[in-house]
């Protein structure tokens, strides 16, 4: 997506790449001056501004020619360092500040000083670093800008997995930082050894000279293994599930909306953009049999628990895995990977998980702040006493379902279409399955939900709108991210949308609520909401052979994905992927 030939000079407007993580890191810096007693204030002051400047930004790549770019101390790469902005780094800057817009709206009630003065401060402080550091990697033009962001990432996004300070949560945050700092170790190994053989980390220099040497293909292999880790795709997903369990409602939805994005924006990067000659066909179907895996584990695992935050957590290690079937449907026939439509498919799909599983983490942590709890057979009867918050998990689950108009859907129909043209059929299959998949568990929730109560529901905090309507708006944008016109950003057709409204679209979305339905029932290990009814009674009966075969293999899902979250099998995971990586673009190159 850059543009090689004006990415070495600076144009109209680059100065706002620079505002856009200048802006976050002063309003740190003015928080540790003012203290705790004004960081909301501040945080609050600094958020509408950096949504100005992610606006400002969207409106200028177009008319820079689809690039704007700002060197730093007027220096050129190599010597310098460049800031740069296409149309993928504008909807991702455009989508950070909205999802940290509602988030920060949100937690104004959670994270106020007189509360918890000490966790207040940590929150808003930690909110704008992860903010600054997203930016950075969204606008960084060189590798080793992108590690330094991406280590700020991570140092921003660990503390926020353990804020209340229990044991427990201590525990998963250090569990989450090892494994981070695993990750970037390989990257910077990787980055070290592209230095080695280029004099340059610069990724337009770079991609200008990159040819297939071995210590080129180790390092790629490096790089992308680190990344993976830190996106936390199966099977190195150890540190994700410990890491939601216990976080705020707030810190699951920048962590799981918007943390994992980072390096997973980094992959595509250096895969689309420095080496999209070296991976082969090998390499790309590889890491898409990883996303199949991830769809699989984590919407079986996701369909078994008891706790509703802990469900959505697995839901979001399912969609991480829709995301890396870009890399099979967007290779040439020479295994040459191209910024088409399949590209496009993909960053639209991480646009809209990105909203709405923001958008039902934090009507996850509305229901349990009404509630007490968020056991999923506990919520009978919630849809009356907090009807918002319901309301908001089923837009966003609708929107995740890839329900028209969806950008969810327009993904789908985007990637099936490749799927069809490259004749990769299996793909398409597997982008069938998961719908299902995920029909499956918001169906599940719902139906829960909205099933009457045994006895009375006496909530112990009042829902407050200031906590659910930003959520409802992020889950509302999500709905309808297929009527944004994409064009101006990426190469994204709106032939396509007339498709999603036809009987054939209509179609595919009854097969996915009618194999989701049918995946729940089967799949689901607790007393089912309609139990006590007669027509359910029959049917039980008529399903609990194939219920009992389905309970069999949800238990080895469940004890494989325990024994992958250890960490000798995670470290040797780790391993065995690097090295796979390099064998596959080794054969083809």
């Amino acid at each position: 997506m850059l543009a090689p030939a004006s990415a070495l000079a600076t144009t109209t407007f680059g100065f706002v790449l620079v505002l856009s993580v200048a802006v976050p890191v002063a309003g740190i810096l003015l928080a540790f001056t003012l203290g705790d007693r004004y960081v909301r204030q501040v945080a609050l002051a600094v958020v509408p501004l950096g949504l100005a400047i992610a606006g400002a930004i969207l409106l200028a790549v177009p008319q820079g020619g689809g690039l704007i770019v700002y060197l730093l101390g007027a220096w050129s790469p190599p010597l310098g360092v460049a800031l740069r902005a296409d149309g993928l780094s504008a909807v991702m800057l455009a989508t950070t500040a909205i999802v940290i817009c509602a988030v920060a709206v949100f937690a104004t009630t959670d994270f106020r000083p007189a509360s918890d003065a000490r966790t207040s401060f940590a929150f808003w402080i930690l909110l704008l670093a992860v903010w600054a550091a997203l930016n950075m990697i969204f606008v960084g033009g060189d590798l080793f800008t992108l590690y330094v962001a991406l280590e700020l990432l991570t140092f921003a996004a660990v503390p926020l997995v353990c804020l209340d300070g229990r044991a427990e949560t201590l525990q998963a945050a250090l569990r989450y930082l090892v494994f981070a700092l695993l990750g970037s170790v390989l990257y910077l190994l990787g980055a070290a050894l592209l230095y080695g053989f280029y004099g340059t980390l610069d990724m337009v220099l770079m991609s200008r000279v990159v040819s297939a040497q071995p210590g080129v293909l180790i390092a790629v292999a490096l790089m992308t293994v680190g990344l993976l880790a830190k996106t936390a795709l199966f099977p190195l997903h150890l540190w994700l599930p410990s890491a939601h369990a216990g976080a705020p409602a707030a810190a699951s939805a920048i962590l799981s909306g918007l943390v994992v994005k980072g390096s997973f924006f980094i992959l595509l990067r250096l895969w689309f953009d420095v080496i999209p000659g070296l991976p082969s066909l090998a390499a790309t179907q590889f890491l898409a049999a990883l996303g199949t895996g991830a769809i699989v584990i984590g919407s079986v695992v996701a369909l078994r628990q008891e706790r509703l935050k802990l469900l959505v957590a697995y839901s979001t290690l399912a969609q991480i895995g829709y995301l890396f079937l870009i890399f099979p449907l967007a290779a040439n026939a020479l295994g040459q990977l191209e910024t088409g439509q399949a590209f496009a498919a993909g960053l639209l799909q991480a646009i809209s998980h990105a909203s709405a599983k923001a958008a039902m983490f934090l009507a996850v942590g509305s229901i349990y702040t009404g509630l007490g709890h968020d056991r999923i057979t506990g919520l009978g009867g919630v849809a009356r006493v907090l009807p918002l918050s319901v309301l908001t998990f089923a837009v966003g689950g609708l929107a995740l379902m890839g329900v028209q108009p969806s950008g969810a859907a327009f993904a789908k129909e985007l990637l099936l279409q490749e799927a069809t043209r490259t004749g990769q059929w299996w793909w398409a299959a597997v982008l069938h399955a998961g719908g299902m998949f995920t029909t499956a568990y918001v169906l599940l929730v719902l139906a829960y939900a909205l099933a009457p109560s045994d006895q009375p529901i006496a909530p112990i905090q009042t829902a407050l709108p200031s906590r659910d309507l930003p959520a409802l708006a992020l889950a509302i944008c999500s709905l309808l991210l297929g009527l944004v016109p994409w064009e101006p950003y990426l190469p994204i057709s709106h032939d396509v949308l007339p498709k999603l409204f036809s009987s054939d679209g209509f179609a595919k979305l009854l097969l996915s609520v009618l194999g989701g339905a049918t995946l729940a029932i089967l799949l689901n290990p607790w007393r089912h909401p309609l139990a006590a009814s007669s027509g359910w009674k029959a049917l039980g009966k008529v399903l609990e052979p194939l219920r009992r075969i389905c309970f069999g293999f949800g238990n080895l899902v469940e004890q494989a994905d325990g024994l992958l979250r250890e960490w000798a099998a995670a470290g040797i995971s780790l391993l065995l992927l690097g090295l796979a990586l390099a064998v596959l673009m080794f054969a083809a190159n």
